[in-house]
């Protein structure tokens, strides 16, 4: 084993999932693409280091050292910093710098680290001071609710606010459905049907796109468990 996980829901508006670890050993993990943007909080040799990591169009590979400890705050689709938009961080991440042993800077304000027990009042701190808002029309679309703009404007804002178009958000959501239901033991033919591809090879590419891996790869993994 090269890390210890622990993740939970959260009931925050604003939050997706939050999640805490540890690594155990060095090790290179490749980390599915992923179309919520974070707030990482890690700590290495007793310094914290807080970085906004963005959406990620294709799978990336990381490098963890033994020793790091972390913790993420997944965010809703449509969620964002203005002063920091997710649409800047595709693909990429942003250093926040420190103010103390104890605090970074944000938007020119100085916020504590939270901890895994009190994100929700880290977060709704940082929605009253709107360093962090919402976008309605990417709420509304993402709950499939009618909007009265154009679907320019609508991929528009999608890409201010994620980094992604939502064409590409229904693509990576396809191949990790994909992906989770060859973990779960579902055959390859069944997942291409399912999961909506045309055969596949369709299935194939994206799924060596989006996570990194074959479908067969995937489902070797499962077998092996």
């Amino acid at each position: 084993m090269s890390a210890i996980f622990e993740g939970r829901t959260s009931d925050s508006p604003y939050v997706e999932f939050i999640w805490r670890g540890r690594v155990l050993q060095d090790y290179s993990p490749v980390c599915p693409a992923d179309v919520r943007w974070n707030l990482l909080f890690t700590k290495h040799n007793g310094k914290i280091q807080v970085s906004a990591e963005g959406a990620t169009s294709q799978h990336v590979p990381k490098q963890n050292f033994k020793g790091a400890e972390f913790l993420v705050i997944k965010f809703k689709l449509g969620v964002y910093l203005p002063y920091l938009p997710a649409g800047d961080l595709r693909d990429t991440d942003a250093i926040l710098p420190d103010a103390s042993s104890r605090t970074f800077w944000l938007n020119g304000f100085s916020w504590q680290f939270p901890d895994f027990e009190n994100v929700e009042t880290f977060v709704e701190r940082l929605a009253r001071e709107e360093v962090l808002v919402v976008d309605p029309v990417v709420q509304s679309v993402v709950q499939n609710q009618p909007v009265d703009v154009s679907s320019r404007t609508v991929r528009r804002r999608f890409l201010y606010t994620t980094g992604l178009t939502p064409k590409s958000i229904e693509q990576i959501e396809r191949a990790q459905k994909a992906s989770a239901m060859l973990e779960q033991g579902v055959s390859i033919l069944d997942a291409v049907y399912e999961a909506g591809y045309a055969d596949q090879p369709h299935m194939t590419r994206s799924l060596k796109r989006f996570i990194g891996q074959t479908p067969a790869e995937i489902a070797r993994v499962n077998q092996s468990v």
